[in-house]
């Protein structure tokens, strides 16, 4: 009965034992897991806080994309009106262009005209010239 006491004993002592080795282990391991969970609660705030930084910037350049969108449609709506406002010059250019040289031409052929008219009077005033001549001498 005596050595079964002591072995009961010595049994309670190891499990003791053992149960001390276990509360350990799992007070280091409980330690453990906190620090990796403060660990990872502060990773979740930083990527949560770039996160939120990214979303901010994605939100800017979405506007300042809608901006500059809105800035293109206004430039291609005015390219559209110079183009338009351009095509109609070039019409009136032709136009005018015409016009210049139905002038020249009609200028020309008054101008040949003028001369022709130039000639026969010389000629008329030389023919008279000389019969004023002729009859000068005939009267002198």
């Amino acid at each position: 009965v005596a050595m079964e006491t002591v072995s009961l004993e010595h049994q309670i002592q190891s499990v003791q034992r053992h149960i001390a080795f276990l509360k350990k282990e799992q007070m280091e391991l409980l330690h453990d897991l906190h620090l990796e969970i403060l660990r990872l609660q502060k990773h979740c705030s930083e990527l949560t806080h770039d996160l939120e930084i990214k979303e901010l910037e994605a939100r800017q350049q979405d506007a300042l994309d809608r901006e500059l969108e809105e800035k293109c449609r206004a430039m291609e709506a005015q390219l559209q009106e110079k183009e338009k406002d351009n095509l109609e010059l070039r019409k009136e250019l032709r136009h005018k262009e015409t016009l210049v040289a139905a002038l020249r031409s009609s200028l020309r052929s008054k101008e040949r005209r003028f001369l022709e008219e130039l000639k026969r009077r010389s000629h008329r005033v030389t023919v008279l010239d000389t019969e004023l001549q002729k009859q000068t001498e005939a009267a002198a």
